[in-house]
């Protein structure tokens, strides 16, 4: 864990605080002004509530693109209840006598409201304002998922590969953003109480928040790629984060250009960021079998008779998007069917097809996203062209998928070939006998207009890029993501280690 994601984590929660602040104190302040309105205000915010915040950001995502921006938005409509109640309610509570007061002495009634009653009702307002900043720190978390970086991405990769130091450090970090800034504002909000309000001791905490955001801007800011930049995204798994880092290395070691890392995004939102003329990234990893099924939306029996799924895939996306893939590097991540090591021995399984006599006496586990009915390399389609029908079948989040297989919650289970916690987690990849999943070979997939783009400062990129081409097989891309899943070594580290070994790094 590094500072910069802790820092990361705290604008994010700061600009969300700021904003909803900003949206939050009017809409609490015309609750209190116009009673007709006060329910449909109250109404909406609560109903933003309900909504999970997981599934608010997705919403938000399909308009606005993944990143921060996405992520400070989707906090910022979570975190409108507690303010906006908390405003409407300070402001009733303010004693009648000062109101009647003030209404005595000519005041308009926008005076009033802003100059008399809104510092007196200040102290219940803020308490509003501190519920939402300290919620909005957990809440922050769900960033990891639509690449806004902070503290997310590093308690789900210690989930998914069971590293409990990764897992406590993240979660530390987060108790402690929240208790200090929990006894801070305690602190101002006592002082406002303590004080009456009043419109000096309100400013301070607003300073301070303010100053905070600004010295935390530098970590915050989107990168944009210059004249001499190549812009990549760091993924949500180690097999992306090596083959991006290698990237890195290469590219900087052979050319003049530097290359950017920027936040972790899943390949679906990677792919979003990469096409279209807004994009913010110039290349990535991907598979020729995802880039058919899940970016195109296509399926293999789109693909014509003569034509690989590569092929076709480049094609497509080609005309499509303006992208296309560079050569095949040799790795095949495909998805496989696995058992623990112990049912293997137990039956004697070697092949998917030796799961028939005994498939009604297994439990099938899996993530959710093996069981949706999108495309023909899903739990359905697989299990009607082997004929196999299980006893039960267990959906589960794909971050936890190997801690139930390793604790025994389902017998069977869908892996990725090349992950190496397959070995962790001791499952035996049975061999797909009857060829039903296709290939999903590793290839860099670019913008066409990349290398125009870098065409002065980098006229070899695409031959760089190549020179990775056939060098990483299956074995090797397990022994790297086992390096850094289960052994602990930096993603760094063994991107270098890789390079160096095929003699495309100085050691």
């Amino acid at each position: 864990m590094s500072w910069a994601i802790v820092c990361e984590h705290l604008f994010i929660v700061l600009a969300a605080g700021i904003l909803s602040i900003s949206i939050g104190l009017p809409l609490g302040i015309l609750a209190y002004v116009y009673p007709k309105a006060r329910g449909i205000i109250l109404r909406v915010v609560d109903l933003l509530q309900t909504i999970p915040s997981l599934a608010l950001l997705g919403i938000i995502m399909v308009f606005l693109g993944a990143g921060k921006v996405t992520v400070i938005l989707g906090i910022t409509l979570y975190s409108l209840l507690p303010i906006v109640r908390n405003t409407c309610l300070g402001l009733d509570q303010v004693d009648p006598g000062v109101k009647e007061a003030a209404r005595g002495m000519g005041m308009s009634r926008t005076y009033r409201v802003l100059r008399v009653e809104f510092p007196l009702a200040f102290p219940t307002v803020f308490t509003g304002i501190r519920i939402a900043v300290v919620n909005a720190i957990g809440t922050a978390v769900f960033a990891a998922f639509v690449g806004g970086g902070g503290l997310g991405g590093m308690i789900n990769r210690g989930i998914r590969i069971q590293d409990m130091t990764l897992i406590l450090s993240g979660t530390g970090a987060l108790m402690v953003i929240a208790v200090v800034l929990d006894l801070l504002m305690g602190f101002f909000e006592r002082q406002m109480r303590k004080n009456k309000g009043g419109s000096r001791s309100m400013w301070i905490p607003v300073g301070a928040i303010l100053l905070a955001f600004c010295l935390l801007l530098p970590y915050g800011v989107g990168k944009s790629g210059g004249a001499d930049e190549l812009m990549l995204y760091d993924g949500d798994y180690s097999e992306t984060q090596i083959m991006h880092h290698m990237v890195k290395l290469l590219v900087e070691e052979r050319t003049d250009l530097t290359v950017t890392i920027q936040d972790q995004m899943s390949q679906v939102n990677n792919f979003k960021s990469l096409i279209g003329n807004d994009h913010t990234c110039d290349l990535m990893i991907s598979y020729d079998g995802t880039l058919l099924t899940t970016f195109l939306q296509l399926d293999t029996a789109d693909v014509p008779e003569g034509l690989s799924i590569y092929d076709f895939a480049d094609q497509t996306a080609g005309e499509r998007y303006g992208l296309r893939m560079l050569e095949k590097l040799g790795f095949d991540n495909t998805y496989a069917i696995a058992v623990p090591q112990a049912v293997a021995d137990q039956y004697g399984l070697e092949t998917v097809s030796d799961l028939l006599p005994i498939a009604d006496q297994l439990v099938f586990g899996a993530e959710h996203e093996f069981f949706t009915q999108e495309g023909s390399m899903k739990f359905g389609p697989f299990t009607e062209f082997y004929g196999l029908k299980f006893k039960d079948e267990v959906s589960v989040d794909v971050s936890l998928k190997y801690a139930a297989a390793e604790k025994g919650s389902f017998d069977v289970t869908e892996v990725y070939a090349t992950d190496g916690l397959n070995r962790k987690a001791n499952l035996k990849v049975l061999e797909d006998d009857r060829n039903f999943f296709p290939d999903y070979n590793g290839a860099f997939l670019v913008r066409n207009d990349t290398f125009e783009k870098f065409a002065d400062t980098a006229p070899d990129l695409e031959e760089v890029l190549n020179l990775l081409s056939g060098t990483i097989r299956n074995e090797d891309m397990v022994e790297m993501t086992y390096q850094v899943d289960v052994q602990g070594q930096s993603v760094d580290d063994v991107a270098r280690q890789a390079l160096v070994a095929r003699g495309l790094l100085q050691a």
